[in-house]
């Protein structure tokens, strides 16, 4: 493979990176949380105010075969994400929020050297909740009891970022991906004390642009779309309530993503299909009243082969504060 696929590769990843969060996972129903893509607050709880920092470290990559590559010797790529998220609730089952990141890129590749920065892509979540009262219990009495937390929702990605699409005076400059997408979501969870479990599921589109540059260069004009947005998160955890009845729940989860193959004027562009399998450790804090969480958590890609396909192979360290109003 050229060393200009190569960097090709690379160069998507660092610039959609922030757009494929590390899985995380929390009672929500009880707790309540989020990530940079997503943001839930507790059922019964009036707004949310949510902020998150990630730290993306690159370690080579997947390549079209879904064969892992290292990168070349000396090369240091990272992404530093501020995610800003506020939720409020609008009815006693609705409730929506606002996620906006900030980007800063710090590449050394091959000689080239960036370092940029600017916002991220803005995302709009709605979502509904399917039941009335809190489902997180003790014990099982009941079949009753064994009823989970529901979410379904929707999400539009709007792009505030820099793109490939946009005036860029090289690659490195990207910050968004240049594209509208709508999301449809669905949350499960489930919380018997200490245990609980979530599987979170979500299907996007790309709605279709006009694009006459690519990478600062003027290029016949057409229209472009990237492929269709499979996300699938599974997580299991376990929460240790101290003598101040503070907790602490360490969680861990295993995270699938996909896209498929974008199009250029209706025809197939397999360049942009991608893949991406993650696994994450979380560790968080809750004061007794839950109205501050704090979290951190590592999400790790493994480097081996058919763990993934035209994707980067990364490490990401996230720490969040949520705070909820009552």
């Amino acid at each position: 493979m050229s060393s200009n696929a190569i960097k090709a590769i690379l160069l998507v990843g660092v610039a959609c990176g922030f757009s494929f969060t590390s899985p995380t996972s929390w009672a929500a129903s009880c707790c309540g949380g989020g990530s940079s893509s997503s943001l839930i607050m507790p059922k019964f709880s009036r707004a949310m105010v949510n902020l998150s920092v990630d730290m993306e470290n690159y370690n080579g990559f997947w390549d079209s075969q879904g064969d892992y590559r290292p990168d070349p010797e000396g090369s240091d790529l990272n992404q530093y994400r501020i995610n800003l998220g506020y939720a409020h609730r609008f009815a006693s089952r609705w409730q929506g929020s606002v996620i906006l990141p900030y980007v800063w890129n710090n590449n050394d590749y091959t000689g080239l050297t960036s370092n940029t920065q600017g916002l991220g892509d803005t995302t709009l979540n709605l979502w509904y909740e399917s039941f009335d009262k809190i489902t997180c219990v003790w014990k099982v009495r009941k079949w009753a009891d064994l009823k989970p937390a529901v979410y379904l929702g929707g999400s539009l990605t709007v792009p505030t970022g820099v793109s490939r699409f946009d005036s860029v005076a090289n690659s490195f400059d990207i910050t968004g991906r240049g594209f509208y997408r709508l999301d449809a979501n669905m949350l499960v969870e489930k919380t018997i004390y200490p245990w609980n479990v979530l599987l979170s599921l979500s299907y996007g589109k790309y709605l279709e642009r006009n694009v006459n540059r690519d990478y600062g260069n003027y290029v016949e004009p057409s229209r472009r779309k990237l492929g269709d947005r499979k996300l699938a998160t599974l997580s299991g955890g376990y929460t240790y309530f101290l003598e101040s009845m503070d907790t602490l729940t360490f969680t861990l989860a295993y995270s699938h993503l996909q896209e498929g193959d974008g199009r250029i004027d209706g025809r197939p562009d397999p360049s942009t299909r991608m893949e991406k399998n993650s696994l994450a450790g979380t560790v968080a804090w809750s004061t007794m009243d839950r109205d501050w969480i704090f979290k951190g958590t590592l999400s790790h890609a493994v480097p081996r082969n058919d763990w993934g396909e035209n994707f980067p192979v990364t490490n990401t360290l996230s720490f969040e504060v949520s705070h909820v109003l009552r």
